[in-house]
């Protein structure tokens, strides 16, 4: 018998048919002997509607009551699912964020885990019930209900099952598993059979959706095995773990890309050793994310920099860069949208420096020019024309290889 921990998607829960449907996997595992602790988000677009209704309500509404009105949307799915359950002739019960022990920090709309009590929890399981856990919500010291934020069902899978020891913590989605990049873009995008953290986090954090960064470094630091799988078919997921036991000697693993990137450029900066040190400080204080940085020097007394934001971010970014013109003392800025950032990923990057030759030079023979660079042990990430991101990706994909199950390692 293992510890298991279950997270269901909005998609997975998105009806009634549907969560009928998952209460039957949960009792085939029951039946198989395991302890079952189940996360579930909202069901499909109710989190949308809710915000919705907010927004009829005000343009400008309170971070505390968005978390009290939002954290209602799993309350619904982990009472419908226990009922499902009763009725299959499944003990279980369902318990929200803050009943099952999940402490955050003191931080609305996007709070962090800061520790899981996890006495009822425990109390639960032994009693032989099958226990319902609402994801994307907790509670902080202060006594105030708050949610996760972006992924936040997700984190609170991983978090359950790092504290409860469980034996692993499967998310179960829409899609079958990772993939070597998305198959809505590529046909021949291969299910991968297992995936390392590392390559995980770096393919989440570089625009693939399957999980939420945070969960999967949640489960790097915590040493908890992953399987990501569809709710849909019973087929084989794909694991993520320290050690890939399949596929070892893969160079390149996989494609992440995403797309409504700009390039800011501030231009006439001062040739100064703190100037860097000033201009993002600038940024990061008013919660501008940056990606991909460039400096040019273009005389003696000044400098240009670049950098990638998302498209969501630009308001933001002028506005600070504006208020902060005259501290910065830079004459200008630009900026370029409708771009797209592609990476390719794998930890076998390390020992093969051909890899960005390879990728530069098939970039350059489907005339796709690059425009921002930026590498680490295991990505290599650029930034292209939008209009190019596809080809892109196409080209690169076949380059390495990717579609099939036993690839050639790059050499120099």
């Amino acid at each position: 018998m293992a510890r298991i921990v279950q997270k269901y998607g909005g998609t997975s829960v998105g009806s009634v048919e549907r969560i009928k449907h998952v209460a039957s996997r949960v009792e085939r595992s029951v039946k198989e002997g395991h302890e079952l602790i189940v996360v579930v988000s909202a069901m499909g677009k109710s989190t949308d509607e809710l915000v919705s209704l907010a927004n009829q309500i005000t343009d400008a509404p309170s971070k505390r009551e968005m978390d009290m009105l939002l954290t209602t949307g799993e309350q619904v799915t982990i009472s419908l699912l226990t009922m499902a359950l009763h009725e299959c002739g499944i003990e279980a019960v369902s318990l929200t964020g803050w009943q099952a022990g999940m402490e955050t920090e003191a931080s609305h709309g996007n709070a962090r885990i800061s520790a899981i009590k996890n006495e009822r929890l425990e109390a639960e399981l032994a009693k032989g019930k099958v226990v319902i856990v609402a994801g994307f919500q907790g509670l902080s010291e202060q006594g105030e209900i708050t949610t996760l934020g972006r992924g936040g069902s997700d984190t609170t899978a991983v978090a359950i099952a790092a504290s409860l020891k469980a034996s692993r913590c499967d998310i179960y989605t829409d899609v079958t598993g990772v993939y070597t990049t998305d198959p809505r873009y590529v046909k021949k995008a291969r299910k991968l059979h297992s995936i390392s953290y590392d390559e995980m986090l770096e393919m989440a954090n570089l625009g693939a959706g399957v999980l939420h960064p945070r969960a999967v470094e949640f489960a790097k630091n915590y040493d908890v095995p992953l399987m990501v799988a569809s709710s849909m078919e019973d087929v084989e997921g794909t694991l993520i773990e320290e050690e890939v036991s399949m596929e070892q000697n893969l160079v390149v693993r996989g494609i992440a890309f995403e797309n409504d990137v700009i390039k800011v450029t501030v231009k006439g900066l001062p040739n100064r050793i703190d100037t860097l040190s000033k201009l993002f400080t600038t940024l990061s204080e008013n919660h501008v994310n940056v990606d991909i940085i460039i400096q040019n020097q273009y005389d003696e007394e000044h400098v240009n920099i670049s950098f990638s934001i998302t498209q969501s971010s630009l308001k933001e970014t002028l506005a600070v860069l504006g208020k902060a013109q005259e501290d910065l003392q830079f004459a200008d800025v630009s900026f370029e949208e409708e771009l797209a950032k592609l990476s390719i990923i794998g930890s076998g990057m390390v020992s093969n420096p051909g890899v960005a030759a390879k990728m530069f030079d098939v970039l350059a023979k489907n005339d796709i020019f690059v425009k921002m660079v930026s590498t680490s042990e295991i990505k290599v990430s650029v930034v292209v024309l939008g209009a190019d991101m596809t080809l892109a990706v196409e080209m690169l994909h076949e380059q390495f290889q990717l579609a099939e199950e036993v690839q050639v390692a790059v050499t120099v």
